[in-house]
């Protein structure tokens, strides 16, 4: 049987570790060709070896997702190496939270930055290069379908305590997601947005250590109380948090073939849970 990404290009951003790591591996079990994107080289090029070792086809684009001169360049690795480019996946991110009395202009732009500019820069570089190769194939009688799926989280469809940077950034990729699959519909184009619940990563393990995480220059704590670890787990109707699998499951049902007439929606990914 035909791999269902056979001979397609995905560029993921964040895809060296986590639920990125796990959706560059599952796309490539399918026969993606990938361009794999993390801030630091060591990750970026695990992944890209784990998917050559399985014997597929990857190469790293390593940078801050911030950077002004990274989308251009994220593209065009793309470009570059594959000539195409079929699906992309806004993945990369992380949390900052405090309080809003207590938040920083510098915590709030971090993730504005992150999660919806970064976002709306690589979409916007990869137009141009869309169009082109929507037209050449419509010249040469071919329908091909392309996905975008942009990442979310259930904090930007309800809020949670703590994220108002994060949440609010992750609703406004809802905004983006809708208002695009309206835009690029007619070159073909799927837009949609998988909103996560709560995915077991590194970002979310246990805080008992106090682990941090070096992001763009700073130290940022990551994790999650165990005490409140447990109480999160025992709200969501399946039990348990998610694996990076599971997580990466739900874009690849977005990547798919049987998804082509699927735009403009929020697949939520997160064990039933429908509030915070």
């Amino acid at each position: 049987m035909t791999p269902k990404l056979e001979g397609k290009v995905a560029l993921i951003t964040g895809s060296g570790r986590g639920i990125g790591r796990s959706i560059a591996l599952k796309l490539a079990s399918e026969g993606a060709r990938i361009v794999v994107n993390d801030l630091d080289i060591e990750p970026a090029q695990e992944t890209v070896d784990a998917i050559r070792q399985a014997g597929g086809t990857a190469t790293a684009c390593v940078g801050n997702v911030t950077a002004p001169d990274f989308a251009e360049r994220f593209v065009g690795t793309a470009v570059q190496e594959y000539q195409g480019l079929d699906i992309l996946i806004n993945n990369a991110g992380y949390t900052w939270d405090s309080v809003v009395q207590k938040m920083t202009d510098e915590q709030w732009y971090a993730m504005i930055d992150c999660h919806l500019t970064a976002p709306f820069r690589i979409l916007r570089a990869a137009q141009p290069v869309i169009r082109a190769l929507g037209k050449a194939e419509t010249d040469a009688g071919r329908r091909v379908v392309r996905k975008v799926v942009n990442i979310s989280s259930v904090a930007g469809l309800f809020g949670n305590a703590g994220q108002t940077n994060y949440a609010t950034a992750k609703a406004g990729i809802l905004g983006m997601t809708q208002t695009l699959a309206k835009e690029w519909g007619r070159m073909n184009v799927t837009v949609n947005c998988v909103a996560y619940g709560f995915i077991k990563t590194r970002l979310t393990s246990s805080a008992a250590d106090q682990a941090t995480a070096h992001i763009d220059g700073r130290d940022i704590k990551v994790g999650i109380n165990p005490e409140l670890m447990a109480m999160m787990e025992r709200s969501i109707p399946l039990g348990r948090g998610g694996t990076p699998e599971e997580a990466a499951g739900a874009v690849y049902l977005l990547c798919i073939p049987e998804s082509d007439y699927v735009s403009g929606q929020t697949l939520m990914c997160s064990g039933g849970l429908t509030g915070i």
